[in-house]
């Protein structure tokens, strides 16, 4: 369990919540669209829920009002959904500790306030932004670790009346006892100790009278019987003080594990600043979920083995012994493998419908099915398709500076056999590679990269793609014509 040392004496903190329940949570904050850094939380909480036959549970902490918006709680609940994340209580879905808004839930967070003025464990501070400046730029020319230093501590019933008379409205704070040490078990990153003269009187509610995340997050964990909390390292720091307020208010404490960040390239947290994208934006590229949810299962979190992962295989593998204590950082070019594994393991129907509109209005009914399996394994993103189509459905082809490069250097002798091969098929034919190959063969004596380098180049405009045993059926003998022409004629 977590443990709680004061002065000589420790105490074990023990769960009240049954050693049989798991439950888990994810609760963002509705002030933006989420991000790869959130969703790795989601998904790791989810992931230990669902192994342990336990419950996950979604709640939206929208204390802070200006910045709150419902379009992004909405979006909030989208990813999640689209990410096969799903919550066994939260909105939408109810439970028996809501409602799951923290905004709706003020009367309780009143309560507990109540109780902790009743014990004399919190007093009102007066203190103004200004004034807490000052005194912290003090604390770190001094060399020491910027903390509230009691100015309101002693405040008689008088004094507090008469600023209360004066209109000031006051924060609320939370008394820190000074000769303490707290002492917990990370899940993550094992014993952790913080001296509570380190910590400082923190404010539990603002002075518009909304609670602190520190407040109102520990209050609901303990409330709504949460066992365990996974979340970012950033709030390591933030622990101790909740761990404090759930023993002074005697609620149960929950399991705590502190994950590693996600950094970019630079090293830094990872922001939109160094390469990340909203869930939202990957999804309008044409990400699949399973591409994001491989990736991010492996941002530090150890597996074995290179293989794409369902959900159920994800939750069978997990374990928190295998989360990193060491920055994880983040690679496109990883999470760009795992969408082409996710396309190249997708089934027809679901690529077709993640195609482009105008791509799907090129390809004729009848070669819905032979297209995706010619250019399946050239796709990454639904926008790559565009290009095949135009390839295979236009007259004219436009030819890439390296596929020109090959055509200039092609004898033109290779054009004019090609044209005279392909003058004696019915335009209804269908251009097969083996008999145009013999042909080059039998009549110019060509073969590997002098026949295939070229043949490639001038019909599909590349010199990489599909196999052109697949894509050479699918284009007409009339563009064939043409192509071949084109470079024939090419000055």
């Amino acid at each position: 369990g977590n443990l709680f040392y004061k002065g000589r004496f420790c105490f074990t903190i023990r769960s009240m919540i049954p050693n049989s329940v798991i439950k888990t949570r994810f609760a963002p904050s509705p002030t933006g669209l989420m991000h790869l850094g959130n969703v790795r939380t989601a998904l790791f909480s989810a992931l230990f829920a669902y192994k342990n036959g336990g419950i996950f549970v979604l709640r939206i902490e929208d204390t802070d009002v200006e910045r709150s918006s419902s379009h992004f709680e909405q979006a909030i609940l989208a990813d999640l959904k689209w990410l096969g994340l799903q919550w066994q209580e939260g909105p939408e879905v109810g439970g028996p500790h809501g409602p799951y808004q923290q905004q709706l839930r003020q009367s309780i967070y009143a309560s507990s306030y109540l109780k902790l003025e009743q014990r004399g464990q919190v007093y009102p501070c007066f203190c103004s932004e200004q004034q807490l400046k000052f005194s912290r730029k003090l604390q770190l020319t001094a060399g020491k670790p910027p903390r509230y230093e009691g100015t309101c501590v002693h405040l008689s019933a008088q004094d507090v009346e008469a600023r209360l008379n004066q209109g000031i409205q006051p924060t609320l704070r939370f008394r820190v006892p000074r000769e303490e040490v707290v002492v917990f078990h990370d899940l993550v990153r094992g014993e952790q100790r913080f001296p509570a003269e380190h910590i400082g009187d923190f404010i539990i509610r603002r002075a518009n009278g909304s609670p602190s995340f520190f407040f109102s997050n520990a209050i609901d964990d303990a409330l709504m019987g949460i066992s365990h909390v996974l979340r970012g390292e950033d709030h390591l720091t933030n622990t101790p003080r909740q761990l404090l307020l759930l023993l002074a208010l005697d609620l149960p404490i929950p399991h705590y594990g502190h994950i590693a960040l996600i950094t970019g390239a630079d090293g830094t947290p990872l922001s939109k600043r160094n390469g990340s994208k909203s869930i939202e934006e990957l999804r309008q590229a044409g990400y699949f979920p399973a591409a994001i949810n491989n990736y991010l299962v492996r941002l530090g979190h150890h597996y074995e083995g290179g293989q794409g992962l369902t959900l159920n295989q994800m939750v069978e593998i997990f374990e928190l012994q295998n989360l990193a204590k060491s920055p994880a950082r983040y690679d496109e070019a990883q999470l760009n493998h795992w969408q082409k594994e996710s396309v190249a393991q997708a089934d027809m129907e679901r690529l077709w419908q993640w195609l482009p509109a105008e791509v799907r209005q090129q390809v004729p009914p009848a070669q819905q099915h032979p297209f995706i399996a010619v250019i399946r394994h050239n796709l990454s993103f639904p926008a790559d398709a565009c290009w095949w189509a135009q390839v295979l459905y236009a007259d004219n082809v436009v030819w890439q500076p390296s596929a020109l490069a090959i055509i200039q250097q092609t004898d033109k002798r290779f054009f004019e056999t090609a044209l005279n091969y392909l003058a004696v098929l019915p335009a209804a034919a269908v251009l097969s590679l083996a008999p145009l190959v013999n042909e080059f063969k039998s009549q110019l004596d060509l073969k590997g990269k002098a026949l295939f380098q070229p043949l490639r180049a001038v019909l599909t405009g590349d010199i990489d793609g599909p196999e052109l045993g697949q894509f050479l059926p699918l284009l007409s003998i009339h563009q064939a014509r043409r192509r071949f022409d084109a470079a024939l004629h090419w000055e």
